[in-house]
This record gives structure tokens, sequence and C-alpha cells, in this order.
């Protein structure tokens, strides 16, 4: 009987290493589009793109698939966390929401972000949000086609963040940026009273952009990104992409006048992919292989970006070769003046750009925006209007283009209603397993300031990286933390440190 099973996890396997070889091979033409494929090759990518999702969506949704999965569950060796039975498990719940997709509604989706995405850019560069508005419109009508196909009891959104974040509902993250937006509006008020404590401007000085791109890389070297199975290279917005974990790859983007682009850019793509990098090959071309989920997947590049990359310890150990690379604009700026800049809290019209105490109010209002555009509250035209005033309302900021505005991600180009709170829950996770690497690793900081990352990297690849998609966000919380996710250690973290910078009573101790 063992061996009968065995036989059938084998062709399981084997049938799944297909449908994830022809999934990384979709990815590397999306790679090679958004980095070196010529403007002319559009059309013929997304012909290929469809191709290409459609015959892996046709296979893993086969029923030989769900025959197999069938003679498997309940016989498979091992408890709920052995590799065999997770696979059994979370192919089971990826099989059943695929099988509710059509192979036709597939190919459509991959269509039809491949083609709006050059639209996007051209939008965005002219400011004319009326050229990308009718591919807007089709892909809010095929993520609503893609949540009646999944189904759900309340909110067309739950369908849309179940498939993304397994096991949350679109009423606990109501919840949790009600939370969130307790703590932050008074902060961000306290720290506009005192807004002249912290200066930024030496951020603004010209920064040789060849030079900020190969900094940025020796930064990520130093922190474990291994560029035996990467590289970086430059797209309009920095992404990461992996293949499997012998090949992910990062993009960085570059400014003269702003510092923090490349740099931070660089961290936080490099921490994506440090956990890429850091999935056991035993789960390698498995639907085992990959991040937990987007929020999880954020908690790794918002931990090293800002729990690492903007703290105090960090700015000790590199501060001193930045001014040398960098002497001519950073001669006459100590390091407390430049720790200081880099973590100026204002608010902003860029998500990308935004603080870490402003940002998770640029991810609320497009939680809203796509909850109103996917119930029909909110037609696609009227999204910059509905945006700008969302943006004046949360941030206290005029939005002065849609290239500033409605038009800055590039996720609406594509299929992603879902995507983006995955962004604040990764905020949270980051702050709550930072929580518990400190208790860990007491002189974590001793050992950032010697330039050491090791024990960190280490921590991360044992509780979170080497799982890849076995459990659920809150499952994975349970066993690296002991408890589900909550927003309280972000909270904790932000007041401290904000508080600190800013001299503010209240925030340090609330």
């Amino acid at each position: 009987m063992a061996g009968h099973t065995n036989g059938k996890l084998q062709d399981l396997k084997d049938i799944l290493a297909e449908v994830s070889d022809l999934s990384h091979a979709a990815l590397l033409l999306e790679w090679d589009q958004e980095t070196y494929m010529p403007p002319g090759g559009v059309q013929s990518r997304s012909e290929q793109l469809s191709t290409l999702l459609r015959l892996s969506h046709v296979r893993f949704t086969s029923g030989e698939v769900g025959g197999l999965l069938d003679s498997l569950e309940g016989k498979v060796d091992g408890d709920f966390d052995s590799d065999d039975a997770s696979l059994v498990r979370v192919t089971r719940r990826d099989y059943e929401e695929a099988r509710k997709l059509s192979p036709d509604l597939i190919a459509e989706v991959a269509r039809a972000g491949s083609t709006a995405r050059p639209v996007w850019e051209k939008a965005r560069h002219d400011e004319n949000y009326t050229l990308f508005a009718p591919y807007l419109e089709k892909n809010v009508e095929l993520n609503r086609r893609i949540a009646d196909a999944l189904g759900y009891k309340e909110r067309p959104y739950d369908a849309l963040l179940n498939r993304t974040e397994p096991g949350m509902k679109t009423s606990e993250l109501e919840a949790i940026f009600a939370e969130l937006k307790e703590a932050i509006v008074p902060l961000v008020a306290d720290i506009g009273r005192h807004a002249d404590a912290v200066d930024d401007r030496v951020l603004r000085r010209e920064f040789d952009t060849d030079l900020q791109v190969s900094y940025a890389l020796e930064v990520v070297k130093r922190l474990g990104y291994d560029l035996e199975r990467g590289r970086q290279d430059i797209s309009t917005h920095p992404f990461s992409s992996g293949f499997g974990p012998d090949d992910v790859r990062i993009t960085t983007r570059v400014s003269r006048e702003f510092f923090n682009e490349c740099l931070f850019g660089s961290i936080h793509e490099s921490g994506h992919a440090m956990y890429e990098q850091g999935m056991g090959r035993d789960i390698a071309r498995t639907p085992l292989y990959g991040g937990a989920s987007p929020g999880v997947h954020e908690s790794q590049s918002r931990l090293w970006e800002n729990l690492v990359g903007r703290g105090r310890a960090f700015w000790r150990y590199f501060y001193p070769s930045l001014q040398a690379v960098f002497h001519e604009s950073l001669h006459n700026v100590d390091e407390e003046t430049f720790y200081r800049a880099v973590n100026r809290s204002y608010p902003s019209l860029i998500r990308v750009e935004a603080d870490e105490v402003t940002y998770n109010m640029h991810v609320l209002l497009r939680f809203e925006l796509e909850n109103e555009m996917l119930e029909g509250k909110l037609k696609v035209m009227d999204l910059p209007e509905a945006w700008n005033a969302r943006v004046k309302s949360y941030l206290g900021v005029d939005v002065p283009n849609d290239r500033q505005g409605a038009l800055q991600d590039i996720h609406w180009s594509f299929v992603s209603f879902g995507i983006f709170p995955g962004y604040t829950i990764g905020n949270l996770i980051g702050a709550q397993l930072m929580e518990k690497v400190r208790a860990d690793i007491p002189d974590l900081d001793s050992q950032i300031e010697r330039g050491e990352f090791g024990a960190l990297l280490g921590w991360l690849r044992k509780n979170v990286h080497r799982h890849g998609r076995k459990f659920t966000p809150n499952e994975l919380m349970e066993r690296a933390t002991g408890k589900p996710l909550t927003a309280m250690p972000w909270i904790a973290y932000v007041r401290k440190k904000f508080g600190a910078l800013y001299g503010l009573q209240t925030a340090a101790h609330n």
C-alpha cells in the first residue's frame, strides 16, 4: 500500500513540476518585458504569455490531478508540517480554486495584463488617465468575474482576498485598518507639529546614478542576497522575480536628485529575493515554492528595508563607506543627520516613497477604492476624482496630476485586486517577527553595527523562508512567534521610533 501511495505521490509531483516550469517560463517572459524587451514585442508577448499560462492552468486543473489528490488525501505519511502532507493539502486548496476559473478566463486575464501594461506606462508618462481608463475598466470586469467564479458569502473582495491572503476576510482587514488609523492619525498630527526636527535636504543633492546602483548592489550582497543565484537590473517599477531558488532576480530604479529611491528600492527587493533564495530545494517545482502570501512576502522586504535598513545600527556600519563613495555630496553630513534624514516622516503622494508612519494610509485608500470599483459604487472614469479626495482626506495633500495620483502604481495595469492589502499586512508581520527575533537574538543591534547579518538571515531562513507556501499566514505566525497576526508590535515600534526622532512625549509612551 505504501509503495502504491508513493507511486501516486511521484506521479503528482511530476505533473506539478511541469505546471511549475510553464508558470516560471511565463514569469521569465514577464521579467524580460519589464527590462529588455523592445517596445514592438508587446503583441507577440501577450500571446506567448496567454498560451503558457493557459497550458499551465489546463495541466494543473486536469482530472488526473484531481484523481491523484483523491487517492492521496489521508494516506500520505507525515504530520501536518511534513513536505508531502503539506504538498497534498496546499495543492488541493489551489486545485479547487483553479478549477473554478476557466482556461479561457485565465488566458483573457493574461492577455489583458500584458496589453494594458504599455498603455499604463504611456498614460503615466503623459499624465493622461483617459488613455488608461478603458483598460482599467476591462481589468475591473475581469476581477469581478474572478470573484464571481470563486464565490463568496459577503463581499466580492472576500474571494480575491482569500486567494492572496488565505483565511482573511474583508471585514477583518477593515478592523485592522481602523486600528491603524486610530494610531496613525494622531501620530501624523504630532509629527506635523514638530516637522522641523528632521531635515532630509541632504538626500536631494546630486548623487551619481551609476555609483548609486553599484553601491546598492554591494549593500544587498552584504545583507545576504546571493549573486550566484541572482542579478540586478533597472525597471520603471522595482520588482523581484523568482524562477526557483537558484535564479531570483531583482530590479531597482534610480534618481540623481533623490537618494532613497535606488538604495532602499534595492534593499526592499532583495528582501523578497532572499525569501525565495531561502526556500528549500526540496519544494522547488511544486506549489509549495513561493511566498506564503503577498503579505508574508512583503514582510520580508519591509523588514529589511525599514526595520533593518532605516535603523540606527545599520547606518553605524554603512555610513562611513557611503560617505566615502559620495564624498562630494556627503562630506559635511554626519551620521546622525543622515540617519534622521532617511527616516523623515511627512505626508506624500507616492506610495513606494512613503515613510513608515504614513505608508499604510496609501494602502487603505487603494483597498477602499478597489472595493468600490468591484462593487460598482465607483465608476472607473471617476477614479481620479475619488483618489484625489481620499488623499486629501487621509494625508492632507493635493494631487497635482494623475501620474502622481491614480496612475502611479503598476498593479492596476494587470488583474490584481486583493494584492494591495498585503503591503500593510507585510508591515505588521515584519514588526511581529522582529519582536521575536530580538527576543531570540538579544545582541542583534551590535551584530548589525559590525556588518554581521548572518544570524538574522539564518533566523528568517529557519522560521519563514524554508517553509515556502506550506502554511497560511496565521499558521506561519503561530509557529514563528507563538501568536496570530496582530497590529500591536508595529504600532509600538513606530510610536517608539518616531517619538524619539521627533521628540514626542505622547507617541513614545501611549
